[in-house]
């Protein structure tokens, strides 16, 4: 089984992000760290106290944020995206499409990156 880590500023803020609007769903919280769920998808969401934000021997420190990013595939990315702006969320650009599909950036409440996807229409 593999999962993702992010890197949060604030556990309490992202959880509430992705479980109330991008569906996922809560599966332990402690404080510092939390699981949370959307299919087969399990994000670690790791806050500032946590071994994950702990620095390198070298002294790096690692920090929420980097272009790496899960992708939520969604039914109608147009609304999607209305629904999202409403609520405030950042978006880095405007929804491209391709011969794969349409997708779009959005940052969840710390900088990371998150892909808003729809799949393009097969006749």
């Amino acid at each position: 089984m593999a999962f993702v880590r992010y890197l949060v500023f604030d556990v309490e803020k992202s959880v509430k992000f992705y479980t109330s609007l991008l569906g996922f769903e809560l599966k332990k919280n402690f404080g510092r760290f939390a699981m949370i769920t959307k299919d087969d998808l399990e994000i670690w969401v790791s806050g500032p106290e946590t071994t994950g934000a702990m620095p390198m021997p070298n002294g790096d420190k690692p920090v929420p944020g980097g272009w790496n990013r899960i992708v939520v595939v969604v039914e109608n990315i147009n609304e999607t995206v209305d629904r999202l702006k409403s609520e405030g969320v950042v978006f880095l650009n405007e929804v491209l499409s391709g011969v794969g599909g349409s997708q779009v950036l959005i940052e969840d409440p710390s900088g990371n990156p998150i892909e808003i996807f729809e799949w393009a229409k097969r006749s």
